[in-house]
């Protein structure tokens, strides 16, 4: 119980103290003009308030992403809260704080246009290409997903279920930003952090045995050989503590949002507030089977694991959570997953997004191609995604970099985790079996030592390659002129 309510505590401090020193370092100003206000569209260019814009943040990074990724997590024992909290506010924080404040200073551009401004041009097409496959492995998880669950508390069927989400997805890709998302993702949000708060009350006071980190540190996994705590767990819970998906997330509610100053507490504490929906979901996991080899040894899927923690801490108002927790949240995260999508394709064309028409030339053929890919194995599609995600967390840290670097500012805050993050990357790749399939031992010794020279090779040539350059700020001129011409 100590370590859990330190993790908590840690949390807090750290949203208060390391999140307030990487906002001044980068330098918010609260008087300089939102792209909510100097391109509004009355489509995805719409001013929203604070808060809505912190719950819809909240909401759309969340989905299942915390709640499942850190039961998985649990599954190694007591190491999963050291990560989630410091991966949180590290790496996780950091790295939603940059995607989202130069998304803002950026006139709310996709992630991929960021990343290819700060590290060149092959980057920019890698990223794009990378980016628009994360959203649609994460669209079409997120209707599998919600179908199943349906499926099996109403017996309806699956492949009418799919239809049904579908459909909203792509009504909610196409309407403005403020008529279904502005509206009810709010309250959505708050329902799930009330859930989380609730189950975190019932392990803060009741019956439970919360295990300490001292003393199990090692992996709990059954088959610890074959999932090794690195780099599996780095992998494995993502949000939570860090996920490349915020980054593309990040863009829509930078174009809502209407003073700098909203940044800190949308992007940096949003991440830090999920990160202690993952603890929470986390430290039940461990204990709502006895302990942690119970959870090993149970066989219980995720969604299974939500509904039995659900109505043993919470009743029967848990479990009518519980099925909001596991359907709608899904469900709301797999919608902007396409709006990003659209987006994203849309900003790599310099297609304005205002007409309905030129969002139905976008969105159709990303809902036909993610209609293709539902008829893939579920685990295939989820194997590629978790590499996929914490890849592109790695590029935006690599990017944020580089722009402290032509800034003249302090780049260890994004260049240490980048590092890290790189090895994780890198030791997965070399190891699975979507990559080199490689022994362990070997894939983690090449992982870090690759990791290692290549924050090397960027401190030495920061200075020549990532010098201030006036490419931005031309091609931000060049964006605003085609959205005022086409407005």
């Amino acid at each position: 119980m100590i370590t859990f309510i330190a993790s908590l505590v840690a949390l807090f401090l750290g949203y208060i103290i390391y999140g307030r020193m990487v906002e001044k370092v980068f330098g918010t100003q609260e008087d300089r003009i939102t792209p909510a206000i100097k391109l509004q569209d009355g489509v995805d260019f719409v001013p929203l308030p604070g808060w809505k814009i912190f719950m819809i943040q909240f909401l759309n990074i969340s989905g299942l992403g915390p709640i499942f990724g850190a039961i998985a997590g649990a599954m190694f024992g007591p190491v999963a809260f050291l990560w989630i909290v410091l991966g949180a506010i590290v790496a996780g924080g950091v790295h939603d704080f940059m995607s989202g404040i130069l998304s803002l200073r950026n006139d709310g551009r996709s992630v991929a246009e960021l990343v290819g401004h700060y590290l060149g041009e092959p980057y920019r097409v890698a990223m794009r290409i990378i980016s628009v496959v994360l959203l649609l492995l994460v669209g079409v998880v997120f209707v599998m997903g919600p179908a199943a669950i349906l499926h099996d508390l109403t017996g309806v069927n699956t492949t009418l279920l799919m239809g049904v989400i579908f459909t909203y997805y792509i009504i909610a890709t196409l309407v403005p930003v403020d008529k279904i998302i502005g509206k009810i993702y709010p309250f959505f949000g708050a329902a799930l952090l009330f859930m989380a708060i609730g189950v975190g009350g019932s392990l803060l006071f009741g019956d439970y045995q919360i295990p300490e980190l001292f003393g199990n540190m090692h992996n709990f996994q059954t088959n610890g050989d074959e999932v090794p705590i690195f780099p599996m767990l780095f992998i494995t819970i993502a949000c939570g503590a860090i996920s490349g998906f915020h980054a593309t997330q990040s863009p829509l509610m930078a174009r809502c949002i209407t003073n700098e100053k909203q940044a800190r507490p949308v992007f940096y504490g949003s991440m830090l507030t999920e990160a202690v929906v993952a603890l929470i979901w986390a430290a039940a996991a461990m204990v709502i089977f006895g302990d942690i080899n119970g959870l090993n040894t149970s066989g219980a899927n995720p969604a299974s694991i939500v509904n039995n923690v659900s109505t043993t801490m919470l009743g029967t108002f848990g479990g009518a959570l519980a099925i909001l927790g596991v359907v709608v949240a899904p469900i709301t995260s797999g919608d902007t997953a396409f709006r990003s999508a659209r987006l994203a394709i849309a900003d790599s064309f310099r297609f304005p997004q205002k007409a309905l028409m030129n969002r139905l030339y976008i969105a159709l053929p990303l809902f036909i191609i993610a209609l293709v890919i539902t008829q893939v194995d579920f685990s295939i599609i989820w194997r590629y995604f978790g590499f996929t995600n914490q890849l592109i967390a790695t590029m935006v840290l690599w990017a944020s970099s580089a722009y402290f670097v032509s800034e003249g500012k302090n780049y260890f805050l994004t260049l240490i985790p980048a590092v890290f993050m790189t090895s994780v990357v890198t030791t997965f790749l070399l190891m699975s079996k979507i990559g080199f399939n490689l022994p362990l031992d070997i894939s983690q010794y090449s992982g870090v030592a690759i990791a290692i020279i290549l924050g090397i090779v960027f401190i030495a040539v920061k200075d020549k390659v990532y010098a201030p350059s006036s490419e931005l700020e031309e091609a931000t001129e060049a964006i605003q002129n085609s959205y005022s011409c086409k407005r």
